[in-house]
Formats: C-alpha cells, sequence, structure tokens
C-alpha cells in the first residue's frame, strides 16, 4: 500500500463510521413470521441452515402460488403470513425513482444525490466508491424501514462503455475491463454490507472460515445488489438495431478479456448476490435464455444468488427476437436456462400453460424459487422477530445527512476532469474577477444527475455555485435547450459576454442526447452550440471557460486548439452538488485531479458501425479497433488524460527486471505465436510465485496540494496477434502536499495483469520482455522460461 494521504483516510474512516452505523440497527417494518399466528413454520426457525427453511416454504406452496412468485412484483401468499414483495429498487447513485419498489411520498421525499458513476469512476479511488457505496445503502434501509423502499437493487451497471454513443454508457464505469471490475467489486461489498449469523450473534464475513460456517448456512445480506447487464449490452437504438432485438456478435476472445470480466469479478469478489441478465441475444441466443452463459456463473464463478431477467426481457425472447414459436416455449426457455424471475408479467401469464403442456416441471420452477427465497431468507426477510436487532434507528434523520452530502460533493471534486489549462489561466482568483458571465442552457440548471436519478435533497445550479464568488453575475441560455437548434438567443449571450471580465460557457450534452432506450449518432457538441462557445469567445475579454456536460465523449477539437478557449473542464453528470464542486475548482478552492475512464474520439468514429462488437483493430477493412486497449486512430482525449493545477514527478524506486517461470509447468509445453514463445496461463502451475511489487515515488513540485492519479499500463514489448496497444495493470490516487512526496505500490500478477485472451479465450502469458509504462516511466521485465 502506498502512503494513505489525508484525503484517502478521511475516506476510509468515513467508510468504516458508515458501515457501524448500517450495523447497529435495526428493521422495524413490517414482516413474515409474526407471532401469534405466523411465527411456527420451519422457515421461520432462524436455526435452521438456510436451504432447509427454504425448502420448507417452497414445500407449503402451491403450484399456482409457486408461479405467482416468478415476477419482480411477487404475490402475497396471506394463508402462510407472508406479505408481497417488489423485487425492483434501483440505486445506482443514489436512491433513484425507476422502480416500482422506491417511492418519494412520505417521510422521506428525498435522497442524496451523489455524481452518476462515470464521473465518480474519473476518481479513480475505490475507498471513494465504497463510501459512495455504503452511504447509499444507509439511505436505503432508511426509507425501507419508512416503508418507501424494499431491499434488492438492481445496480451497479457494469457493462463496458465500449462505443463512445452508447446513451447509459454514463451509467457505468468506462471503457476499462479492469476500472469496472474494481468499481464493482468495491460497490458490491459495500452495499450489501455482508456478515454472518453464529450463536455468538451477527459477525462479519471475513470471519466465515474461524467460525467453521458451511455453504448452508449462507452469507447474511444487509442489502442486495445486481450486476447488470449480463451481458455484451452497450446498444440502445441505432439506425435498425434495437437493444430488444440487437444480436451481438462476439467473439469467445473479446468476451474473455472485456465483455467476461466485470461480471467474473462482480460475483468472485464481490460476492453480488443478483444477476441481471439483458435484452439482447448474444451469439444468436437470448440472454435470458442462454443455459450456457447463465450457467457459468453458478457452475464457474460459484454465484450464489438470484437471476432477474431485465424488465420484459423474457418477452422479448418471443415477441422482438422470434427465437421460440410461442410465449410458452419463451417462458420455458428462459426459466430452464436459469433466469429465476421475470421482471414483467410475461412469467405470470404463460407459465401455467407452458407447465401443462409440459415444457416446464414444477422441479424446474421450484429450484427458481430456491434462489429467490435464499435471497430473502440472507435479507432477514423470514427471521421475524429477531430480525428486529438490526438497522432499526435508521430513518429519516439518515437520509440527506450532512455527511452524505459532503460526500456527494467530494466524490464531484474528486472526479471532474481539467482538460485544458493553457498559461495556467485556471484557477481564477475571486479577488480580482468583478463580473463574470454564465452562458449556456444548463447553467442555471438544478438537473444535473443523469439517468436513474432521484429526487435530490438540495440540488445547486453552476450559477448558484459560482454566486459565492462573484457579486456581478450575467446569465443567458445562448440556446432555448442543449439541442439547441436556434440561434435567436446568441445576441443576448454575446451582450453578456462583452460587459463581464471572464466568461464561462456551459456547453454539452444531457438526458435529451443521450439516454436508456436512446443512442447519440453524433459526437460533436448537438446543434448550433459550437458556434454559441465561438460567438461568445470572440468578444470576450478574457479566454473562455468550456465547461462540458454529459456522460459521453464529446469531438471538442475545435475548442482544444482555440486559444480563445483557456480552460475545458468536464463535470460529467456532477449530481446535486455539482455546482458547487466546479466553482471550488474554478476559484482554486479544490485542485482537479480525475481522469477519463474513456476515449474521447473524433467525430470521423461514427462512420465505424455501432453493432460491430469487435474490439480488436481490422486493417483489412479500415477498423480501428475500440477502447485504448485496442483502437489505432486519432483521439481527442485518451483515457486516463487529466491536468492538474500543480505538476508531479515521478521515479521507480522499485521493480525486478527478469523472472523466470517454474519449471515444473503443466505438462511442460511450450507454445508459439507470431514466432515468439508464450504460454496458456492455466498450464502454470504457481501463477502466485511470479507476482512482483513495483514502486513508485511520486513528487508534487508545484506550490499547491493535489491528488495524482498514478496509472500502471503493461504490455508485451513485441507485436503479437491479438495483443491489447497496453492494458492497465493497476491504480492509486494518491493526495501529496505541495513539494511532498507519497510512495505508491502495486503488485503485478503476470498471469492476469499481462496476459491476454487469445483466439479461443483462453489466456496466454508472452515470454520475454513486457513494458511497464507510468506517466515518464517504461522499465522492462522479462519473462523467462
Amino acid at each position: 500500500m502506498q502512503k494513505m494521504g489525508s484525503q484517502s483516510g478521511a475516506l476510509l474512516l468515513l467508510l468504516l463510521l458508515i458501515q457501524l452505523t448500517l450495523c447497529s440497527h435495526s428493521v422495524a417494518t413490517y414482516r413474515p413470521c409474526q407471532p401469534p399466528r405466523h411465527h411456527s413454520y420451519p422457515f421461520c426457525n432462524t436455526s435452521l441452515p438456510l436451504k432447509s427453511r427454504a425448502r420448507s416454504l417452497i414445500s407449503l406452496l402451491t403450484l399456482p402460488e409457486k408461479i405467482q412468485q416468478l415476477s419482480n412484483n411477487a404475490s402475497a401468499v396471506p394463508r402462510l403470513g407472508i406479505p408481497s414483495y417488489e423485487w425492483w429498487s434501483e440505486s445506482l447513485h443514489g436512491i433513484a425513482s425507476n422502480g416500482p419498489g422506491v417511492s418519494f411520498n412520505g417521510t422521506i421525499t428525498s435522497a442524496t444525490g451523489f455524481p452518476q458513476v462515470i464521473l465518480a469512476s474519473s476518481a479513480f479511488n475505490r475507498s471513494l466508491w465504497a463510501a459512495v457505496a455504503s452511504a447509499i445503502a444507509v439511505e436505503a434501509k432508511a426509507m425501507h424501514n419508512a416503508g418507501q423502499a424494499g431491499l434488492t437493487y438492481w445496480a451497479p451497471n457494469i457493462n463496458i462503455f465500449r462505443d463512445p454513443r452508447w446513451g447509459r454508457g454514463q451509467e457505468t464505469p468506462g471503457e476499462d475491463p479492469m476500472v469496472t471490475s474494481a468499481y464493482a467489486v468495491e460497490y458490491v461489498r459495500a452495499f450489501q454490507g455482508e456478515y454472518h449469523r453464529a450463536a455468538e450473534g451477527y459477525k462479519y464475513g471475513l470471519q466465515r472460515r474461524a467460525l467453521g460456517l458451511g455453504d448452508d448456512d449462507g452469507m447474511m445480506l444487509s442489502l442486495s445488489a445486481c450486476c447488470k447487464h449480463f451481458t455484451a449490452y452497450d446498444l440502445e437504438k441505432w439506425r435498425q438495431f434495437a437493444r430488444y432485438n440487437f444480436n451481438a456478435l462476439v467473439s469467445d476472445q473479446d468476451m474473455a478479456d472485456t465483455y467476461q470480466a466485470p461480471f467474473r469479478s462482480c460475483i468472485l469478489q464481490g460476492n453480488a448476490s443478483c444477476l441481471m441478465c439483458s435484452y439482447n441475444s448474444v451469439n444468436g441466443i437470448p440472454a435470458c435464455a442462454d443455459r450456457d452463459l447463465l450457467q457459468k456463473a453458478r457452475t464457474d464463478w460459484n454465484f450464489r444468488g438470484y437471476i432477474t431477467s431485465d424488465c420484459d426481457a423474457v418477452a422479448t425472447i418471443y415477441e422482438y427476437q422470434n427465437y421460440t414459436k410461442s410465449p410458452e416455449d419463451a417462458v420455458a426457455a428462459a426459466l430452464k436456462a436459469g433466469t429465476d424471475i421475470n421482471c414483467g408479467t410475461y412469467m405470470l401469464h404463460h407459465m401455467m400453460s407452458a407447465f401443462e403442456q409440459g415444457k416446464v416441471s414444477e422441479e424446474d420452477i421450484d429450484k427458481a424459487l430456491l434462489n429467490l427465497f435464499l435471497v430473502q431468507l440472507r435479507l432477514g426477510l423470514f427471521d421475524g422477530e429477531a430480525a428486529r436487532n438490526r438497522f432499526r434507528g435508521l430513518g429519516p434523520k439518515d437520509v440527506c445527512s450532512s455527511e452524505h452530502r459532503k460526500l456527494a460533493l467530494e466524490a464531484t471534486r474528486q472526479g471532474i476532469v481539467l482538460l485544458k489549462n493553457e498559461q495556467k489561466f485556471l484557477p481564477l482568483n475571486k479577488h480580482v474577477v468583478s463580473s463574470l458571465a454564465v452562458i449556456g442552457p444548463l447553467a442555471n440548471s438544478t438537473d444535473l444527475g443523469g439517468g436513474y436519478t432521484g429526487i435530490p435533497c438540495k440540488p445547486i445550479s453552476i450559477m448558484e455555485g459560482l454566486k459565492g464568488y462573484v457579486k456581478d453575475i450575467y446569465h443567458a441560455a445562448g440556446c432555448q435547450d442543449v439541442s439547441c437548434n436556434s440561434t435567436a438567443g446568441f445576441a443576448e449571450a454575446v451582450s453578456a459576454a462583452k460587459k463581464s471580465d471572464y466568461v464561462i460557457v456551459v456547453a454539452g450534452i444531457d438526458l435529451s442526447q443521450e439516454t436508456e432506450d436512446h443512442d447519440r449518432y453524433s459526437l460533436l457538441l448537438p446543434g448550433y452550440q459550437m458556434e454559441l462557445v465561438t460567438a461568445v469567445a470572440a468578444v470576450s475579454k478574457n479566454p473562455v471557460i468550456l465547461v462540458l456536460t454529459g456522460g459521453g465523449p464529446l469531438d471538442v477539437s475545435f475548442a482544444v486548439g482555440d486559444p480563445r478557449v483557456g480552460s475545458i473542464l468536464w463535470i460529467g453528470y456532477p449530481g446535486e452538488t455539482g455546482g458547487t464542486a466546479l466553482s471550488q475548482i474554478i476559484f482554486g478552492h479544490y485542485n482537479p485531479g480525475g481522469r477519463l475512464t474513456m476515449t474521447w474520439y473524433p467525430e470521423s468514429f461514427t462512420r465505424v458501425p455501432m453493432n460491430d462488437m469487435n474490439m480488436r483493430a481490422d486493417p483489412s477493412r479500415n477498423y480501428p479497433g475500440r477502447t485504448y486497449r485496442f483502437y489505432t486512430g486519432d483521439r481527442v482525449y485518451g483515457f486516463g488524460y487529466g491536468l492538474s493545477y500543480t505538476s508531479f514527478t515521478y521515479k521507480l524506486t522499485s521493480a525486478p527486471l527478469k523472472l523466470r517461470l517454474p519449471v515444473s509447468i503443466k505438462g511442460r509445453r511450450k507454445r508459439k505465436l507470431v514466432g515468439k514463445e508464450y504460454i496458456y496461463v492455466d498450464e502454470v502451475a504457481y501463477c502466485s510465485s511470479l507476482r512482483f511489487e513495483v514502486q513508485i515515488s511520486v513528487s508534487n513540485d508545484g506550490d499547491v496540494e493535489g491528488s495524482e492519479v498514478v496509472l500502471l499500463f503493461g504490455k508485451a514489448a513485441k507485436r503479437l496477434k491479438g495483443r491489447p496497444e497496453m492494458q492497465l495493470v493497476g491504480f492509486e490516487r494518491v493526495h501529496i502536499l505541495r513539494r511532498e512526496s507519497a510512495e505508491t505500490r502495486f503488485v503485478v500478477d503476470p498471469c492476469e495483469h499481462l496476459s491476454y485472451a487469445d483466439e479461443d479465450g483462453k489466456r496466454v502469458l508472452a515470454m520475454g520482455d513486457h513494458l511497464l509504462i507510468s506517466h515518464t516511466i517504461e522499465h522492462i521485465v522479462s519473462i523467462q522460461i
């Protein structure tokens, strides 16, 4: 571990305090197994193994009652004292109003609006991600206690941001499988708050082995998180392709080292209790009907949870994809493949007739119910009075708390990326700025949350945030809306710019341009926005500050090369504290340190068909590849790019020069790849013996403290077929005081970090030289037998 700066240390402390709070109270809402009538069933007996309890419950249900459980809105079973349950709640970057499981009509009328995931991921800060997830969990439990939310949440979205036009890329941690995997693990672990029950009370999951608990005891959950959308889902609606009928043609190679990697981590390391299958087909089979795909999670990754369809994805198997000949065949295919619950009503309407036609058996239904009830049991929903000993104290006071809003502000500040800063134009000095023009259709908007947002606590617009620094502020929208289809408002914007010392133009995109079920066709600023920026810059006394909103990359090449644009800041969808965060950065009260988690492509990239799922470049058909790992074309800004108000110097302090593979390679076999020896990772008997440390010292050479995101990349020196251009090995965010330094340490596992997938989807490790790259550092490590 590197020396933890004050920023990371404070976040870790906050995370621990949140977790302690979460685990010291109890639920006070109505549950099954309540005395005096319904507490004596075996499924209410908390001393029995969870599987025994679940099977007992299933045995008491009639077939119609069983089928009524196969929907997100599971029906009540009054004779057993079991109330209805809504599985569908959303918590992507705060408690959202999208799912029917959440209501803001009650004692709790809002929830903390954290920055959208694509911005939070740009902080490259694991402890921050975990702290945010823990805070969201506290608010979820508080809303559950108030009867306004469930315990099962369908987040995070961990699909790879493969194409810059994707409308839901904003919901993801970006284009890199390692970053996305790390985010998924931190979110799920912190959100679920796993623990184990033993005779001496509730024990956390880390004590599982010490307590000798077997699989049947199951890991208990405070809440349930869901990894979605499984898999290769990243197209909404583009030309004739729509997510409901799109067939993603994915090679074994890309599946192994790109599309599946985050889901594997989310389950194996994050212990996710839910997996959502996607709308699209994968290589001709609808994801929710693909037995090989869904069972891989259970057999290869040891998934112990429930699988839900995306909403109406079971219906699309027949209605849109024409994969089956009847609705009954569709629900049977989904159920037998491993889809346990249907978000929607298709299973409710057609499962009985599928049973009567012999397409499904009651045993098939029971397998799904076992997965569903086990998760509910792990959540304590059938613990009766015993469940009242936890979480009782969480309520309205724990939602929109000052601590959570401070955390939201910190997450937003850490994520904002400074893309351009000519002649150190920023930060501005508030003592010399007497007037400021703030121009743009979103400059005075508080709707900056992005997709899957609830009702924020106290949203602050960019205009409102800046008022704390400048007395005279002139506002002009310039465009009627983000589409900016008219220049009618330009005159007012130009006038405001002329009479101001400095000008901030807020441009970019919003949910009218990119959202669920809506992809983009262009990477340029919408409508006449480019012309608005240029017109204002032409009359401004000083270079303008361009602020870009939205989750998807933008081609702003015109501004990058224009000296009249002094600085460019990307704020994504900053959430309710965006106005405060941006103003603090512009006026130097916070030093930006965010880095892009996605490549910003030029507009010419839109010639690449969005439905082409191949990651690797193919010069024979002028295909440039995708993401920084394989893309060979021009960039506006690259993955990992971001500036600071200070400067940093890197020094490699420790790394090996040579590694030798163990002699006892399984089968003692060597393979050849384009004339260069390589070996299959699964043939290396002791991969752990190859692990080594890389230590890097980072010095802050400036006069202001700041955070630096240290990125370590690796690649094989020889250009081998299918090899990534480079790939991320590790990342750390360190906070460094002015004129001081900090040490970062990376543990590199060559079998994991320096390997890649071959055409058959098998991980291979090239022999010979590998380059380790970090900022100005390039170091060669040679791997030999």
